[in-house]
């Protein structure tokens, strides 16, 4: 099956493109099934002890963190070192900087990780074996940026203007555009010194030995509730940890858990092949998959949004969640910016006079909305919203929590499972329920 670039990651996330394997990631996900045992090889810290923190840190081409710290590196939250030697043979420590590489760049070596050693030699992971003239001096592969970086971290387009790495020398940042290979240099006071920078997850974080600060990488701000101890969240150690109150109450786990089999508020993508999943107050990125999971507010991506919701739509580059009698629409930019003036009545943004409405998707190319209650589908024109409805048309289904439509179809989501529609039309004709298939499965990569 060909997907379009718009759905060519939920082509991926439900296995029609490529046959992706179930990788969980699991040593990514925050969750505490395993705990760090403290048993390191001959030489290595502690790093439940060390102050000192990391050398640098980023997530390899298979989405798993790694820490380095001298000649030694940590894979994942739990496993004890390896020595860095035989785990990427040829390299020694110390590591200056690491980053992996956006998905499109100049040098041809998406997803791969480059680490930066002795300050001017720069290698690429996993295969570095296969590039000829490995290492490559650091003025030759990043010109115009400064030997010997203290910290570096990917900035993918979408975030940044383009796909760009920001290199973190004392007091000073240098982003270096992949596609130009111009160099901005930049100043940033609201952050301490980045001894280690890492993205996971659509974050970005600047570590200070073992503390760390969440930061924009546009302007370089960061969230007031900063810093962080990384033994806390990145590195599980015994009696340590975060959320522990929550974690108390089953009916808020399992609300955090991607694959309880609760029912979820909307499911929705933009542009820029971002898939969220909500839930309540929370929301999943689908997109992210390979490089773990974790529940997170909807208000961390979108201001003053919070659960449940009834459904959400992208449109115009603008996302739209309906709540109520009332839609937020957000620009949908390198962040998700909340639109003056608004929330503003369903009526009169929309023309729809329905509240609590079950569902609600836009197809691609078309700028029609459909909209759900009960069983009863109708549609609107977007281009002129206070227009003429269509008739309702009733569907199979007495309800549904969420849907979604991309080239792949229409998606139907209704407690644990889904149901697919090769367009409305058919969703708009069908007498009877398709084959209903697993969310968790599918869409939440869970074994099941």
């Amino acid at each position: 099956m060909s997907c379009s670039p718009q759905a060519l990651v939920l082509c991926c996330i439900l296995g029609l493109a490529f046959p992706l394997s179930l990788q969980q990631s699991h040593i990514n996900d925050g969750e505490d099934s395993e705990t760090y045992q403290g048993i390191e090889p001959l030489g290595a810290p502690n790093r439940c002890e060390d102050e000192e923190g990391f050398d640098a840190a980023t997530l390899d081409e298979n989405g798993v963190m790694n820490f380095f710290k001298g000649d030694f590196v940590w894979k994942g939250g739990v496993n004890s070192a390896e020595y860095l030697n035989t785990s990427y043979p040829g390299i020694t420590g110390p590591i200056y900087a690491a980053f992996r590489m956006p998905a499109m760049d100049a040098f041809e070596v998406n997803n791969k990780v480059f680490v930066i050693t002795n300050g001017s030699d720069v290698w690429v992971l996993p295969a570095y074996i296969t590039h000829e003239g490995m290492p490559t001096p650091f003025y030759k592969r990043f010109p115009g940026v400064p030997p010997k970086p203290d910290a570096a971290v990917e900035c993918p387009a979408g975030e940044c203007l383009s796909d760009s790495v920001l290199f973190f020398k004392g007091g000073d940042v240098y982003v270096y555009d992949l596609i130009t290979g111009k160099v901005k240099q930049k100043r940033w006071t609201t952050i301490p010194k980045c001894t280690a920078a890492l993205r996971w997850l659509e974050r970005d974080y600047c570590f200070n030995k073992i503390m760390f600060h969440r930061f924009t990488p546009v302007r370089g701000e960061i969230r007031p509730t900063y810093a962080l101890d990384a033994r806390n969240y990145f590195i599980r150690c015994p009696g340590r940890g975060h959320g522990k109150e929550a974690k108390k109450n089953a009916t808020i786990m399992s609300i955090m858990d991607r694959c309880s089999n609760r029912s979820f508020d909307a499911f929705i993508s933009d542009d820029l092949d971002r898939i969220y999943a909500i839930r309540g107050d929370i929301y999943f990125s689908l997109h992210t998959y390979l490089d773990g999971w974790h529940a997170w507010p909807l208000r961390d991506a979108w201001k003053d949004l919070g659960g449940p919701i009834n459904a959400a739509f992208y449109w115009d580059h603008k996302m739209y969640f309906i709540q109520g009698s009332q839609v937020y629409i957000y620009k949908a930019d390198q962040s998700y910016t909340l639109i003056e003036g608004y929330p503003k009545p369903l009526q009169e943004e929309l023309g729809i006079q329905d509240d609590n409405l079950d569902a609600a998707f836009s197809c691609p190319g078309s700028s029609l909305l459909y909209f759900i209650k009960g069983n009863k589908l109708r549609s609107v024109d977007l281009l002129n919203p206070m227009g003429t409805q269509s008739l309702k048309q009733t569907i199979p289904h007495t309800h549904i929590d969420a849907a979604t439509c991309t080239s792949l179809g229409v998606f139907l989501f209704d407690g644990p499972v889904y149901y697919k529609y090769q367009d409305p039309a058919q969703l708009a004709t069908a007498t009877e329920l398709p084959e209903p298939h697993s969310i968790s499965k599918d869409f939440m990569k869970c074994v099941e």
